[in-house]
């Protein structure tokens, strides 16, 4: 038997490839088949069964296409309906791989039809779950995504908490946990960086699962703090039920074109293509097309994205470091973003080369910062979650989070001067760039974030200040 699991920081995602005796299980797949398809060639194995733990609300599947290449029966669990070909299973209904047995526990809360597969090895020992959004380590899956009709997320709340004390806590101690997220997840609050566990030491940890805990308390600690969830997780929903989701390979043929200059600034001008730059933020700052946007390849990429622009069907260009364009249109495709119609050849060299018109943003050491405090009263904005602001920030800073900046904007005055910084330097710089393509000019993003600020002598507090500004 081997089972290995297949992370994706961008996404804090995690996939399974489980084989036994030359037969294969893929759980929660990516949207690009290729890299399960090859590991089971590589092997000398065959992909029988493609599992399901959900339909997932922060990436695209690529279950459909993974199930026309190789034969495979899609499995959800029991209440799921799609739009394509698949299996409803029952629960405790058992699957046979090779000579293991992958076993369907439903275990509803998180959404509807969230199913636990607890896989039985060659002895007949229960040795693994693959808990999906159930159950996380340190966390378990928000109970707010599936409402719908007369079920609230408390009713969630309710189901999860009988689902993990009756499918999940009962089953023994030594039993490994992989879980479908990690920590960065939108789909949870309170994640650890671990990415696997055994269960009896989850049993101890995470909060959710204390065996003295009511299912009031459950309830109310799970449900507390939830901020709203990213505004594509709707659409990702409806894209994993839908039959008409495109492969990669599709996504690939009309993304993946280097377009000349005029052509790029055809799209932009005449066709409403948003420019997307992916490069570094220090190189952006320093020299970028007017009113694009910045989000980093190198960075939580996929989810902001999601977060900040509203449209999947968007019309999409951009600028990437050379030899990393196909990373950015499958990147693009996780999300649901499919609408990529091609990068600019030659990068931003090119279009200084053509005499195109550039923009950049000021950005200013931590100490730089540190003594522009000191002369006088600074407009400072803080782009970081409500969370990282309570914790600590700087004196008189306002909290205008990155993920509602959109919403924000409103808040601040176009012929003022805002410094903006968040933890590191990489949130601001896309806020920087959003303010910028509405009309916000006088901006001064500060380099290092609040990493950086802490290690001057800039007054800081945990006292939490409203988010309006003087």
């Amino acid at each position: 038997m081997h089972i290995e699991q297949i992370y994706t920081g961008c996404l804090a995602q995690g996939a399974y490839y489980i084989e036994s005796d030359g037969e294969v299980a893929i759980v929660d797949p990516l949207r690009e088949s290729a890299p399960y398809i090859e590991r089971a060639q590589k092997r000398g194995a065959t992909i029988k069964y493609i599992f399901e733990t959900h339909f997932h609300a922060d990436f695209v599947s690529g279950h459909v296409d993974l199930a026309k290449k190789t034969g495979a029966t899609i499995v959800y669990g029991p209440t799921a309906k799609t739009e394509f070909e698949s299996y409803e299973a029952k629960d405790g209904e058992e699957f046979n791989i090779g000579k293991i047995k992958i076993r369907v526990l439903h275990t509803p809360g998180h959404t509807l039809e969230s199913t636990t597969y607890l896989l039985i090895n060659e002895e007949g020992k229960e040795e693994a779950i693959f808990s999906g959004d159930t159950l996380f380590i340190g966390d378990v899956g928000r109970p707010d995504l599936a409402q719908k009709g007369d079920i609230t997320q408390d009713d969630l709340a309710g189901m999860l908490y009988d689902s993990l004390r009756n499918k999940i806590m009962t089953l023994p101690d030594e039993v490994t946990v992989y879980p479908a997220h990690g920590a960065g997840s939108a789909c949870g609050k309170n994640m650890s960086k671990e990415t696997t566990d055994s269960l009896g030491n989850q049993k101890k940890t995470n909060y959710a699962l204390r065996a003295d805990m009511t299912k009031e308390e459950f309830i109310k600690e799970v449900t507390d703090g939830l901020l709203p969830p990213p505004q594509y997780f709707a659409a990702n929903v409806a894209m994993n039920k839908s039959a008409d989701t495109h492969g990669l390979d599709d996504i690939l043929a009309k993304g993946k074109v280097a377009l000349d200059v005029d052509t790029f600034e055809a799209y932009a001008n005449h066709e409403g293509a948003l420019v997307l730059d992916t490069r570094n933020q220090k190189d952006f700052a320093q020299a970028h097309i007017p009113n694009s946007i910045f989000i980093g390849i190198d960075g939580g990429f996929a989810p902001w994205v999601g977060a900040l622009i509203p449209d999947l069907q968007q019309p999409i260009i951009f600028l990437a470091d050379e030899g990393r364009e196909e990373e950015v249109v499958t990147r693009l495709s996780r999300v649901g973003y499919d609408n990529t119609l091609g990068f600019l050849k030659g990068g931003i060299d090119a279009w200084k080369a053509a005499g195109k018109e550039t923009d950049a943003v000021k950005s200013i050491p931590a100490t730089a910062f540190a003594d522009e405090l000191k002369k006088g009263d600074l407009h400072v904005v803080d782009v970081r979650k409500p969370s990282e602001f309570s914790a600590e920030h700087v004196e008189d800073a306002v909290n205008h989070p990155l993920d509602y900046i959109n919403e924000e904007m409103e808040k601040l005055e176009e012929d003022k001067t805002y410094h903006l910084h968040c933890a590191g330097g990489y949130r601001s710089m896309i806020a920087a760039s959003i303010l910028k393509s509405r009309g916000f000019h006088n901006l001064v993003d500060v380099a290092g974030g609040f990493k950086a600020i802490s290690q001057t002598d800039i007054p800081t507090t945990d006292y939490v200040c409203p988010t309006t500004l003087k």
